[in-house]
Formats: C-alpha cells, structure tokens, sequence
C-alpha cells in the first residue's frame, strides 16, 4: 500500500512538474545576424515568424515532424534564419496555427560585424552580371521555386561538415560586396556563401545527406548542385568545374558531388557554399557549428527529460 502510495504520488508530482515546462524552445536563444533559429513545440501550431519593430524579417516557416528516435519522444520543429541585414536588439518568434497567434518568444538579436570588399570585373563577367538575358531569368526563377518547396522528409539532423578539407577562404558569409564594372560603373551586394579558394580539380563533398534537386550548368553560378536536407533547407556548390551526380540521386555525407572550377560569374577557381532556409541566405558556418535539430537540448527545454517507466514512455509526455 505504501509503495503504491509513494509511486502515485511521485507520478502525481511528475505530471505537474511536465505542466509547468514551457511547450516551445527556440535554439539558440540569442542568434547573430545570418544565423539559424530552430523553434520547437510539442503541438498545436503550425508556422513560426520571426517579428521584430513589428514587422517580419524572413520567410514564415512551416513546423514539420521530428519522429521519436532512440527511446525520445518526437515533436514538431521548424526552423528560420535571422538575415544578415537584422539590426541588433529585441525581437520575437510568432507562433501560428490555423486560427491565429497562439503564442510569441522573446529573444535577442545580437550584434556582428561584417567584412567589406571590392571585386573588379572584366568585360565578360560585367556582361554576365548585368546584361539582360531571358535564359538568367528563367534559371534564377526554377532555382527560387525548388528553394522554396517546402517538404516533409528528413535526410539530415546532425552538423555539417565542410564541402572542401581546404581552410582557405577568400570569401566569407555576409561580405558587403562592391562590384566595379568594366564600364566604370559599381553596384553593392551581400555575400550569400562562403567562397574556398581551393585549386580547379579539387573534390567537393556533400556538407550533409539529402536528396540532389538540381545538378547542371547554370549562366551565373557556373555547374551547380542543390541538395535538400530538412524540409526548406537546401546547400548550393556553385562555380564546379565538374558534375558527379544526376538530380534525383540521394547523397551521404561526405559523398563526391563533384571538382571545384570556374565556371559561371567567378574571378579564379574557387568553390562557392551556401545554405538558404525557405529561400533566405543563412550563415553556412552556423550549421557547421551544431546539430540542425539538437535534440537533446530540445527536449530538456521542453520538459521531455523526466524519468521513464518500465516499457520506455515518459511520465509527463503531453501533445496537443
């Protein structure tokens, strides 16, 4: 009887302990300009914003679903960018389901700095950058709409790796660019990527596993892959000499997507890595950094970490 007393009442306390979690986590909590911003709930919402002066700053992401995995529970995720051009301070995730806001974040934008450079162009890379060209249009336009498909499956929830073994880089995420034309003329630009300068023929691997979505020639990017990872979470290799996969073909870590060039809108042989989130640029550094979908500390936040009785449940797990 005491027993049955003292294992009610530990379940008991369980359960109001699992009350008082916080639903949502957001990871991490305090981003930097460009980087990624992995919002988590155990239910009952359906995109997240990211909201700042009142106003929007990226692409609404859609909440998909993490399974349960290694005797941890599954729960909804969805993940956004902070762009490179956020002003520092106060901001919050919006939260939203089919019939409004349920629910907002408080988090804060730190600040960071970003590098400026010049690049000169020649003739032939001032006309690719900036004559009109119907065959531009539509590669940029098929490019936009496969950044922007929002699927289901999940190939990648680790770290990325580097596409390339060389540390050398001459380009870095978020440069503020100025471009001077062979006309005299200048625009300005962000960097979207970053830029290895590594020799032509060097072999360019998978940052992480995924579906390839495009594989081919393209006017300004040169030979390109695109490869899905999360749903709305894409890496791009731009400038390739050479292509070794086909679109369509599932890759692994580390698999041979093929050797770096200079193809397309390039200077010199380099390769050009970039990560986008719902079509938005992201730091690609940033998931080198840690776990897409950290599970671990997204389950400690939202209360999941309590104690499992006998047949691998949770004493306080809640879905709405």
């Amino acid at each position: 009887m005491k027993r049955m007393c003292f294992s009610f009442c530990v379940f008991f306390f369980l359960v109001n302990l699992a009350a008082t979690q916080e639903k949502y986590a957001v990871i991490p909590e305090n981003p930097r300009p460009g980087e990624p911003v992995t919002i988590c709930a155990v239910g009952g919402v359906r995109k997240a914003a990211l909201i700042s002066g009142g106003k929007q700053l990226s692409a609404s992401a859609l909440f998909f679903t993490v399974p349960p995995a290694d005797g941890k529970p599954g729960f909804l995720a969805a993940v956004l960018t902070v762009p490179s051009t956020a002003a520092p301070g106060d901001a919050v995730i919006r939260l939203e389901n089919e019939t409004g806001v349920v629910h907002e974040i408080p988090l804060t934008i730190t600040e960071r700095e970003f590098v400026s450079e010049t690049i000169e162009l020649d003739v032939v890379l001032t006309g690719i950058r900036t004559e009109p060209d119907p065959q531009k249009t539509a590669e940029a336009d098929k490019l936009w709409a496969i950044l922007n498909r929002k699927g289901t499956v999940i190939y990648h929830d680790g770290s990325f790796k580097m596409p390339v073994t060389s540390t050398r880089r001459t380009s870095f995420f978020g440069d503020r660019r100025i471009y001077k034309y062979s006309t005299g003329r200048s625009d300005t630009s962000i960097h979207s990527g970053v830029d290895f300068g590594v020799p032509t023929g060097t072999k360019v691997n998978a940052c992480g596993s995924g579906r390839v979505v495009l594989s081919v020639m393209r006017i300004v990017t040169g030979n390109t892959v695109v490869i899905e990872h999360l749903p709305g979470i894409y890496s791009l290799y731009y400038h390739m000499d050479k292509l070794e996969v086909k679109e369509g073909a599932f890759v692994d870590t580390g698999e041979l997507l093929g050797f770096s060039g200079a193809t397309g809108l390039a200077t010199g042989p380099h390769l050009h890595w970039e990560v986008r989130i719902n079509g938005e640029y992201a730091d690609p550094d940033a998931f080198a950094a840690r776990p897409i979908l950290d599970k671990n500390a997204v389950l400690s936040k939202i209360g999941y970490y309590l104690p499992m009785r006998k047949g691998g449940d949770y004493f306080g797990a809640y879905y709405d």
